[in-house]
């Protein structure tokens, strides 16, 4: 029965996949649902960008391990990240009136500039796409005999048949679909952990002291590592194709500003759900703890609810993958086509050969980051990758570009290259260091001293009207 109902839930998503591509009449709807998203719709989205594969497995696996210090990163960076957006990016961004985040950095320093920002995006959502798909994979899994390999090609097929349609509309339409169930499955099986333990004080009274410690030990190293989990998706994701998309989908400015709030706010209130669930899992059955911590959830509620709840669970848990997936296919989809393809190639294309480019591009990256995913199957890990590519080589120029005037594309070009290789040489002999700081502060210094040296000609670049 429970298969059943997966069955009929994915049915209904491919559905409405189909459904949206009448919606899609061009790239702009395709990439951003033709910037006309009410607020529930968008804040639904936005709320969705994170909640995957991440909050619910990795993250509680984490915190079951090293208590709130562990899962600084997901998710109470990730609220920060949707809060800073709102507060000082999405209002200078929103008036440039473009695709891509990729679009935004042609705006502030140029068409070449844009070209190697792009190339530097894309290959962070490829580990990004990779571990949702193992995380829907583990899912299936968990209710039939499939391979990890083979449930990843059946979720890749599903996230990308949805996505190649209906683009933007469809991600928007599934995401409000995915919320509602994520919110109810969460917190029904929330409410059986606690009853099943004998209530909430229960659980926290039996829980390990660092459960709950939010602030590190008085030392620099302490506090640097906790600065640096702020930061990865904090910052590292305000620079991204997914966030932008999301975004820009509203109806207006003001509606896109709500939404960042409203899904910030949900998204730190539900995603601390997952971390409760499987504190009380762990206490009420260790066994299952000791077995396989990123399966936790899954086999406790296969194993000790009913019915009912095994549905609202587990389509709570492929709702947030897939709408996670869903965005991060299209993302890189729409920076390959609009900001690598589009520029050499646009005046002999209409917008109809782009809007197939953007469909096929969807299914390069799923290929790619199906190669990923057999490759390497911590989710976590896998997640904090990407936003830190972005983090390092990105950011800087972004902030520097819309709230610095003197900030040019000299600069723009030596934060890129130089955060970038100041993190992976860090990488390489710092290995326990907190190396995207090193990356962060390299870029940083790079566009300060670029920007002296290399002065911007023209102001025109920096026009936000």
């Amino acid at each position: 029965m429970l298969l059943t109902a997966i069955l009929i839930y994915l049915a209904i998503t491919l559905a409405i996949g189909a459904w949206s591509s009448r919606l899609v009449k061009n790239s702009n709807d395709f990439v951003l649902a033709g910037r006309s998203l009410p607020l529930f719709l968008s804040a639904s989205a936005l709320f969705a960008t994170w909640f995957g594969s991440e909050t619910i497995f990795g993250a509680s696996s984490v915190y079951l391990e090293e208590g709130l210090l562990g899962v600084i990163e997901d998710p109470f960076g990730g609220a920060l990240c949707l809060i800073l957006f709102g507060l000082f990016f999405l209002r200078p961004m929103y008036r440039m009136n473009v695709l891509t985040i990729g679009d935004v950095f042609k705006k502030l320093f140029g068409e070449r500039l844009s070209f190697f920002a792009s190339i530097f995006m894309i290959p962070a959502y490829f580990g990004y796409v990779a571990a949702q798909l193992i995380a829907l994979s583990l899912v299936l899994g968990a209710v039939t005999d499939l391979s990890l390999l083979e449930g990843a090609v059946i979720s890749a097929f599903i996230v990308v048949f949805y996505t190649f349609l209906g683009g933007m509309w469809a991600i928007s339409i599934t995401d409000f679909m995915q919320t509602t169930l994520i919110v109810v499955g969460l917190l029904a099986v929330a409410y059986l952990v606690a009853d099943e333990a004998g209530g909430v004080a229960v659980i926290i009274e039996k829980a390990p002291p660092e459960s709950f410690q939010f602030f590190p030990e008085a030392n620099f190293s302490a506090w640097t590592t906790y600065f640096g989990a702020w930061i990865i998706l904090g910052l590292g994701s305000i620079p991204s194709q997914d966030i932008y998309q999301r975004v820009m989908s509203s109806k207006s400015e003001k509606v896109a500003v709500q939404s960042t709030y409203l899904a910030g706010i949900f998204y730190l209130t539900f995603g601390l759900l997952p971390l409760f669930i499987a504190l009380g899992a762990k206490i009420l059955y260790p066994e299952l703890y000791l077995a396989d911590k990123q399966m936790l959830l899954p086999s406790m509620v296969l194993q000790h609810s009913n019915l009912p709840i095994q549905v609202l669970f587990f389509g709570a848990l492929i709702s947030a993958i897939m709408s996670t997936t869903s965005s991060g296919l299209l993302a890189p989809a729409a920076i390959i086509s609009e900001n690598l393809i589009r520029p050499y190639f646009g005046k002999h294309l209409s917008d109809k050969h782009f809007l197939w480019i953007l469909r096929m591009n969807v299914i390069l990256v799923a290929a790619v980051a199906l190669v990923m995913a057999y490759w390497k199957s911590d989710i976590y890990e896998l997640v904090a990758g990407a936003s830190i590519l972005m983090l390092v080589s990105l950011f800087v120029p972004l902030t520097a570009g819309i709230y610095w005037k003197k900030s040019s594309p000299g600069g723009a070009y030596l934060a890129l290259f130089v955060g970038m290789a100041a993190y992976l040489a860090a990488e390489f002999h710092l290995p326990d260091q907190e190396t995207h700081l090193i990356g962060l502060f390299a870029s940083g210094l790079a566009m300060l001293l670029g920007s002296l040296i290399f002065p911007k000609k023209t102001t025109t670049n920096h026009d936000l009207s």
